[in-house]
């Protein structure tokens, strides 16, 4: 049984909650990167910049962190076309279902995802919000506020030079029923604001920046700028069994001890073995009171973590 009056074990705590925060630590690297997952939702009027934006972010992404896989996810990746997806409310229902369907099959993968779309519902907003609070992601917002002026006269040149455009009656149709995003709102923030019909979007615009730096940032327990969402019981998948979860949970906090163990040698096996037993323990009586343990094993690993800084 572990002893908290030992000044022994107290080092070895130390050793582990310096590795655990040392980049490029073995294994542990695998850990910290299940928060650099993201949900990016993209918002604004029709013809407002919104793609250019997200290309945009999408190079800046990648420049910024080469190992990073950046998806998007739009009307054009899935061979809809503008016009069909909104010519009628059914239709747009059909096409909200569709990319809300896409961004659920996609956010669990170690990817950043970038929905490109109107988003101009804020109850569509939310639904996404409660994807990426499902999945324990980062999650922002990324708003072209251009003048509806603007929109309509780059609506007008697309349709001159024959590119993607909507139709007129579309066009105002969507205007008039645009939600404008409003940071007060969890499901709108944080919220990144840029001016196209004021300034050039480029990939170094000091928007795009600093939503680079949000989306990529590494995070631990004092990060206070970052903040990922963490998923509630009514939002987590469907569990099975409480021994397949407790079964799950053991193999995945082996795994961190193993991966302690390679990265330091100085640090004791039977100490950590200790430790992982008191957690599972505790795992078990709380989930007789309270919700079960987590089945899967990224949530089982960043528990155990999260536990030993705590001890």
């Amino acid at each position: 049984m572990w002893k908290r009056n030992s000044s022994p074990n107290k080092r070895i705590l130390r050793k582990i909650k310096t590795l655990w925060k040392i980049e490029g630590a073995g294994h542990l690297d695998r850990i910290v990167s299940i928060s650099s997952m993201a949900l990016v939702v993209m918002c604004g009027q029709p013809c407002s910049g919104k793609s250019t934006a997200s290309a945009c972010l999408t190079a800046a992404l990648c420049s910024s962190s080469p190992n990073v896989t950046v998806r998007t996810i739009d009307e054009c990746s899935l061979h809809l076309g503008r016009n069909d997806s909104y010519k009628d409310m059914v239709v747009e229902k059909n096409l909200r279902g569709v990319l809300r369907s896409e961004v659920d099959r996609s956010v669990s993968r170690d990817s950043i995802i970038i929905v490109d779309s109107l988003n101009n519902i804020k109850g569509y907003r939310y639904e996404l919000w409660c994807l990426a609070r499902a999945s324990g992601i980062r999650y922002c917002v990324l708003f072209c506020d251009t003048d509806v002026d603007h929109c309509r006269e780059w609506n007008s040149k697309r349709q001159e030079k024959g590119e993607p455009s909507y139709d007129s009656n579309i066009f105002e149709d969507l205007v008039t029923r645009f939600e404008k995003p409003d940071r007060r709102n969890r499901w709108d923030s944080p919220l990144f604001e840029l001016f196209p019909s004021r300034d050039e979007i480029v990939e170094s615009s000091p928007v795009i920046a600093e939503a680079v730096s949000y989306l990529t940032k590494k995070v631990d327990s004092k990060t206070r700028d970052v903040r990922v969402l963490q998923p509630t019981i009514a939002t987590q998948t469907v569990r099975t069994t409480e021994s397949n979860s407790l079964y799950e949970m053991d193999k995945a906090t082996q795994e961190v001890v193993n991966a302690i163990v390679e990265a330091q040698s100085g640090v004791g096996l039977p100490e950590l073995r200790g430790l992982r037993r008191t957690f599972i323990k505790l795992a078990g009586q709380y989930s007789l009171s309270g919700p079960p343990p987590p089945t899967d094993a990224d949530s089982a690993k960043r528990m155990f973590v999260d536990y030993l800084n705590r001890e």
